[in-house]
């Protein structure tokens, strides 16, 4: 079973929330699609920067989903 990664990014200030995207890699585990999962949000926080992030109350969410691959 593989797995896919969709990724949401929101601003906690406005209540809004971007398009959910899904990530193009395929995972072969929930553990390691969820353990990129959390390293890539970390990673986009960072990108970001404290200032915005606290500003706008930024906040990534994320989850992984089983996938039926033919």
């Amino acid at each position: 079973m593989n797995f896919v990664l969709t990724l949401i990014m929101c601003a906690g200030m406005s209540g809004e929330c971007m398009p959910a995207y899904n990530w193009p890699t395929r995972f072969d585990s929930m553990y390691n699609c969820l353990q990129f999962g959390y390293d890539e949000a970390s990673k986009k926080l960072k990108e970001i920067g404290p200032e915005e992030v606290n500003k706008y109350y930024v906040h990534i969410k994320f989850y992984c989903s089983p996938i039926t691959t033919t």
